[in-house]
């Protein structure tokens, strides 16, 4: 849409349909709910609810069990011995065991001194400080509930079975290295097996773990510890490390980025009814700013646009306008999808934000399109944009705190100074809409352009000037500017080759081109670079069914 300036006839003011605001209201008599699909087996509910059933039987189980030992815990009396945890005699038969985390106790059968030599029960209470000291009943209870979260993997289950097992022999191995006889300690353990009940839960780390026999055999042979080396430390914690970091490494490379716009907005989201249907106006029509920036008045959640497909998928995937790479892209899919206008007429529940939208419409394009894509990223040529002067901003590139605030109704971040496009005279606040966080942009007819934003930032602008400018490739930050700024843009696109016999002073640019704007008027400098290019590839798209 072109409207003449009021008294600038010379010269005709545009903005970029994907960045003009509309103020009307949408009516939505038209719009009918999506087409309805069959019923689906509902498989991710049914799989969570098997999971959730075995989470809470074994969380349940454990729960019970635990609650017999806190309840023998507080029917006993406490014992005199003279050892750094407290001790407690419980009627239950119960062997001997520790119980508790935070503050352990050593839970002992009632007249167990009657039962044992004073040497087995000194073995014994070893024994059971040894569970205290490597913190058994924390791993174990960590263990445990992991074990609830993945109770379907038997892996699980085979490496609390391990976990039991090297605990007790630890315990063993640390009893005998303090000068205890194996005879006597065997007998103890022996004697504890007859005499009490095996521990009711794993979280009470006992004497009589793990397999029985094997650990009498190991008792009696008393093998010994074999020390670690320095070198035998380095190596296993390089072994350690390479087994925690090669899977997340891999997953690191092959996952797909997934936007932080995407993540705040909430995941997949949908509209609560929707029509799309091919358009016979070619023009833009819309009450959502189809752009990448930020600029965005809610809607009461009504949406309505009618556009060229290729801008629904860029106003959903939060693309800039195409740079070439993304061009050869679009150049292989089918023409309809650049050329054919289609009308999208929605509500949302609610009062979405501009990125939950661009989810909505994200998923009606699948709906309703068929639309399947990712994104692809390769390190390729690209353009940086970074200071001619360290330090120093060019006259037009101000701080937005030092500038009009968005509510301002001033029209301009400032006026271009006079000079800058030969032939044109400057471009005063009146005619230089006051929009934030987006692009506004005003073509004249005899090619010269003026660009201003207010209270963006330095990847904001480098993202929308890298198809603003033709420049070929993406445009990437890398100024180090933080904050928030606001700017003017002059500049006048340069001409082909003059006809034949035309003068030259009429073929001379009435301007600076783009790139050397940028340097004189921002301060800023575009510099050629290597860097990831990121592309949206289209897997599948059809047109739709009307409705």
């Amino acid at each position: 849409r072109v409207a003449s300036a009021p008294g600038r006839p010379h010269f005709a003011t545009a903005l970029d349909g994907v960045s003009q605001p509309f103020a009307q209201q949408v009516a939505i008599a038209n719009v009918v709910p999506s087409p309805s699909h069959p019923p689906s087996i509902p498989v991710t509910e049914i799989l969570f609810g098997i999971w959730a059933c075995g989470f809470a039987r074994i969380t349940a189980s454990w729960w019970v069990r635990w609650r017999r030992i806190a309840t023998a815990v507080r029917a006993g009396s406490p014992v005199k011995l003279d050892l750094p945890i407290r001790a407690i005699s419980s009627p239950t038969l119960l062997e001997p065991g520790i119980f508790g985390v935070v503050h352990p106790v050593l839970l002992l059968p009632q007249s167990i001194e009657a039962r044992l030599s004073p040497e087995e029960l000194s073995a014994v209470i070893a024994h059971e400080l040894q569970h205290v000291r490597y913190r058994d009943n924390l791993i174990t209870a960590i263990h445990m509930f992991i074990e609830a979260v993945f109770w379907f993997h038997p892996l699980i289950w085979w490496l609390g079975t391990r976990l039991i097992e090297e605990r007790e022999r630890a315990c063993d191995e640390e009893v005998l290295r303090r000068g205890y006889k194996p005879r006597v300690y065997a007998e103890s353990i022996l004697a504890i097996c007859r005499l009490y009940l095996a521990s009711p839960v794993d979280c009470l780390a006992g004497v009589t773990g793990s397999d029985l026999k094997r650990r009498i055999e190991l008792i009696m042979r008393n093998p010994g510890v074999a020390g670690l080396s320095l070198g035998k430390k380095f190596a296993l914690t390089i072994a350690g490390t390479v087994v925690l970091m090669v899977p997340i490494t891999i997953g690191a490379l092959n996952a797909q980025e997934i936007p932080d716009w995407q993540t705040k907005a909430g995941g997949k989201m949908a509209f609560e009814v929707a029509s799309v249907k091919l358009s016979t106006a070619k023009e833009l029509v819309i009450n959502v700013p189809l752009d990448a920036g930020e600029r965005f008045q809610p809607t009461g959640g009504y949406f309505r646009a009618a556009v060229p497909l290729w801008l629904y998928i860029q106003f959903a995937y939060k693309l800039w306008a195409p740079a070439e790479d993304q061009q050869k892209e679009i150049a292989r899919l089918p023409k309809w999808v650049t050329t054919d206008y289609y009308s999208i007429e929605a509500r949302a529940v609610g009062n979405p934000t501009k990125d939950q939208f661009r989810l909505m419409v994200r998923s009606l394009l699948a709906d309703r399109f068929k639309l399947a894509a990712h994104f692809q990223t390769h390190d390729g040529p690209v353009l940086a944009l970074t200071l001619v002067k360290e330090g120093k901003l060019g006259p037009k590139l101000i701080a937005h705190a030092e500038g009009r605030a968005c509510d301002d109704p001033a029209a301009s971040p400032g006026p271009v100074p006079a000079g800058i496009i030969r032939g044109e005279d400057s471009a005063g606040p009146e005619n230089f809409p006051p929009m934030c966080d987006a692009l506004a942009l005003i073509r004249r007819p005899n090619g010269t352009l003026l660009a201003g934003y207010r209270n963006v930032t330095m990847d904001l602008l480098a993202g929308s000037l890298s198809g603003l400018l033709s420049l070929g490739h993406p445009l990437i930050d890398r100024t180090g500017l933080s904050g928030r700024f606001d700017f003017t843009l002059a500049w006048a696109a340069q001409p082909g080759p003059p006809p034949p016999d035309t003068p030259p002073a009429a073929s001379e640019p009435l301007g600076p081109d783009a790139v050397q704007a940028l340097r004189d008027q921002l301060g800023l400098k575009v510099e050629s670079a290597r860097g990831p290019v990121q592309i949206l590839v289209i897997d599948k798209v059809e047109r739709p069914s009307q409705n």
